[in-house]
């Protein structure tokens, strides 16, 4: 969801008629707003005349892509309140896969991993083969590439005693 203003805003006429701009506790508001607090919130808490005024002044001074860049801040609101009130436990992982899918820059991420075995065992030397089926060992940078350790079944009954 990008936000886009057709008619640019005069910084200075809004300013000039801001509630917000002027509010001695502005950064503190814009911190609220971008981090996910409601705008109804923002203006019970700091004695606003409304919440379009919040939703005004953050199109004049382009807070919005900052809140959605941010929207980690709002799962983890909902993971937090998980505990506290009745939810679907499919909304709880919802949140949590959500969140584990958003970088630090607010960027959805896609995480995927395939790896081809086959491509691997062809990169295998005559000689890491040859441990392989003589020791059931695989090459470490083998294992480290699909995060696997391999044993052999003999070295398994051998742990088990």
């Amino acid at each position: 969801m990008k936000i886009e203003l057709k008619n640019p805003v005069n910084l200075g006429r809004h300013e000039a008629v801001c509630k917000i701009c002027t509010h001695a506790q502005r950064e503190e508001i814009e911190r609220d707003f971008i981090n996910w607090k409601s705008p109804a919130s923002i203006t019970k808490q700091y004695g606003l005349r409304n919440r379009a005024s919040v939703y005004r002044h953050a199109h004049a001074l382009g807070l919005f892509p900052k809140r959605q860049r941010n929207v980690r801040a709002a799962l983890e609101k909902i993971i937090e309140k998980a505990g506290e009130v009745e939810v679907s436990a499919t909304a709880v992982v919802s949140a949590v896969s959500a969140y584990a899918r958003i970088n630090a820059a607010g960027q959805w991420v896609e995480r995927s991993e395939r790896i081809d075995l086959n491509e691997l065992f062809n990169r295998i030397s005559s000689l890491e083969l040859e441990e392989y089926a003589r020791d059931g060992k695989l090459p470490d940078w083998f294992t480290s590439v699909t995060g696997a350790a391999i044993k052999d079944d003999r070295a398994k009954d051998s742990e088990n005693g």
